[in-house]
């Protein structure tokens, strides 16, 4: 594919226009809401009609006990005209390491393009040269009787949107995504109190009736992740590449199976590495 074709491509092509979002004042129940019923990982902010942020799945995990979405999102996000090219795009991703972009024109948002959108292209685009540049050097792994508590908190340090889970055995045996993480959290509500003096016995200025104390009783919401194990709710019909695999029918993969990710195995089956669907896009740039 020559770069002239690819430059053809522009983003007011490809992105999605029905674009999902939240507005502030907010709350982290609105969000979750969205990202399940439209299966998506983040959305814009917009306030007044401009776009003033993004919040994803991973702000939400990262601070489970905020619940506005004004103190969850990213303030100030990267935006792009619809008329810029799928290789602007790509690059622009990939130089912030970013998944989403806000299409903007005249301060109003009028789409979305994301890493998945771009991936999609790169599968049409006939790319043929091997997956084996594009696997990251780095693959962390999780065991499948780990407590999920643990496993969430593992990714979340880690800021791992997706990783392969192995057996006792250390054979591959699922994957498991900060998507599956928010699909099975609960959100507990909860009253707690806080005493507020508002006077003392020495003062006798004090009215009576501000002398004794008061309590101030609020309700709080927190994200909980159950008492399961990894292996009660990952994905265990894993999708896998090996190295000698195409880019473009890598792409393929993962744009049918809406995956931001494959295992990579050895010709024994065994997990070598895994590609990352952003990684694919430097096949653009």
């Amino acid at each position: 594919m020559k770069e002239k074709e690819r430059e053809q491509i522009k983003i007011r092509d490809i992105m999605i226009e029905d674009v999902a979002y939240v507005t502030v004042p907010g709350t982290r129940e609105e969000v979750m809401v969205i990202c399940k019923e439209r299966y998506i990982s983040g959305v814009p902010v917009v306030k007044e009609g401009k776009v003033v942020g993004v919040v994803t799945r991973q702000d939400l995990l990262r601070k489970p006990d905020e619940g506005q979405i004004a103190l969850l999102m990213s303030r100030n996000p990267i935006t792009i005209s619809p008329d810029a090219t799928i290789i602007e795009a790509a690059g622009v991703i990939l130089s912030h390491g970013i998944r989403r972009l806000p299409v903007v024109k005249e301060q109003k948002l009028v789409g979305i393009i994301t890493v998945a959108d771009i991936v999609r292209e790169i599968a049409e685009l006939g790319y043929k040269e091997p997956i084996g540049d594009y696997i990251g050097n780095k693959t962390m792994t999780i065991w499948d009787g780990m407590p999920l508590s643990v496993a969430g908190r593992i990714m979340e340090l880690a800021r791992a949107k997706a990783v392969p889970v192995l057996s006792s055995e250390r054979e591959l045996v699922g994957l498991i995504t900060d998507r599956d993480l928010i699909n099975a959290a609960v959100i507990e509500d909860a009253t707690e109190d806080s005493d507020l003096s508002l006077g003392s016995d020495e003062d006798e200025w004090t009215w009576e009736g501000m002398r004794d104390t008061m309590r101030l009783y609020y309700s709080v919401s927190k994200i909980k992740l159950p008492d399961k194990l990894v292996r009660e709710i990952m994905v265990k019909e894993v999708v896998t590449a090996t190295r000698n695999c195409e880019v473009s029918e890598c792409a393929g993969k993962m744009s049918k199976n809406r995956f931001d990710q494959l295992p990579v195995i050895s010709t024994r089956g065994k997990l070598t590495g895994i590609l990352l669907d952003r990684n694919l896009l430097k096949v653009l740039v």
